[in-house]
């Protein structure tokens, strides 16, 4: 905080030490330019105007002589002064409005598009850099605005398209049993699960959409409690039984002893059911493992798969906005890309951190959350 101020006067200390400066040596130079013009007419001989009239010289001289003692060589000297005071003043007034009035000018170039770097005047160059950063920052949040806008219209296109595959399917197999009243049963039984396995895909793209409506007007606002993250997870791995049974998976759940959060728990839960999720659709071993530390005060959660690489690139990229690693959007793992990102937001509104790092052989997000004393 005290460097931020210094940073703020800095300006007006400078400036002001000028002015202080300028009026200083005009307080020395001014008697002493009188006393030397005073010392060079003594020292001057005034021969010619002796020769015209020595009547004229003697009372020039006594003239003279008589001024530079008197209080009105000194009422001279005082208003020379002030008039120079003022013509400095009037100096620093101007350079003021300049700053201001370059400042300014700068402030509507932060928006202009055709300027591609503000100058200001050298004295103002912490405001130049500030300016310029900002500028920079403003185009490049205005870019992935317009990046994030294009995903999530392509997405919402995507999913569009996709939703229609599911309901013609349902509306053709249904419609056949509707005019085939004598079809066999087992025949019939097996239009009714195809027909129930277009729904729950239907479903599943409803809710994409929803949580893109959800993601872009709502803020994520938490409700707090006592979480025991053991249980949490038994939770999670239960309710994860059935997707993990048709894609013949297993969790190994490594945990020393019943870490305690405090958080929101529904919030945790759906981002621990994100990375479960992934994990589960994209491992290609039969294992995934979920391990729990404590330290530093942070509780560490590690989410494990064996899988195809993902490249650092990808990684970079994997939590922003409708990203999807797998750009497949006909299959179940093709979602809608928020997810992580809203893994993320929940993770960091807690205070914590989620990351990933992948290699030839494992995939492997990390939370981490900090331990909250309850006592």
């Amino acid at each position: 905080m005290k460097n931020k101020e210094k940073k703020k006067n800095e300006l007006l200390k400078k400036t002001y030490a000028k002015f202080t400066i300028k009026i200083i040596i005009w307080t020395i130079t001014i008697p002493i330019f009188f006393v030397l013009i005073v010392e060079i007419i003594n020292a001057l001989d005034f021969q010619w105007l002796y020769d015209i009239s020595w009547k004229r010289y003697y009372q020039f001289v006594r003239f003279f002589r008589n001024f530079t003692s008197s209080i009105y060589f000194f009422i001279i000297i005082f208003i020379v002064w002030i008039v120079g005071v003022f013509l400095f003043l009037y100096q620093l007034l101007k350079k003021v409005f300049s700053y201001t009035e370059a400042i300014f000018d700068a402030s509507n170039e932060l928006l202009d598009k055709s300027v591609d770097y503000i100058k200001l005047p050298t004295e103002l160059e912490p405001f130049e850099r500030q300016m310029n950063h900002l500028k920079k920052e403003s185009e490049k949040n205005e870019r992935l605005a317009k990046e994030n806008e294009q995903k999530k219209n392509d997405l919402v296109v995507y999913l569009a398209h996709d939703l229609k595959t599911p309901l013609t399917s349902m509306i053709g197999y249904l419609s056949l049993l509707e005019e085939m009243k004598d079809m066999p049963l087992k025949q019939k039984e097996k239009y009714i699960g195809i027909a129930l396995e277009k729904s729950y895909r239907l479903e599943d793209l409803i809710n994409e959409l929803f949580d893109i409506a959800r993601f872009n007007s709502e803020t994520i606002v938490l409700e707090k409690e006592e979480i025991h993250l053991r249980r949490m997870l038994e939770q999670l791995i239960d309710d994860f039984y059935p997707i993990l049974k048709e894609n013949q998976k297993k969790i190994e759940l490594k945990m020393d002893k019943n870490s305690i959060l405090y958080g929101d728990s529904d919030k945790l839960a759906r981002v621990f059911g994100n990375l479960i999720q992934n994990a589960c659709f994209y491992s290609t071993d039969d294992l995934i493992t979920i391990k729990v530390t404590e330290k530093n005060n942070f509780i560490h959660i590690t989410f494990t798969n064996k899988g195809k690489q993902i490249s650092k690139e990808k990684c970079k990229r994997l939590f922003e906005k409708f990203y999807r690693a797998d750009s497949s959007r006909t299959t179940k793992t093709g979602g809608s890309g928020l997810g992580l990102a809203i893994s993320k937001e929940i993770v960091e509104l807690h205070g914590g951190n989620i990351s990933i790092t992948s290699d030839e052989i494992y995939t492997k997000f990390y939370v981490e959350l900090p331990i909250k004393n309850l006592k």
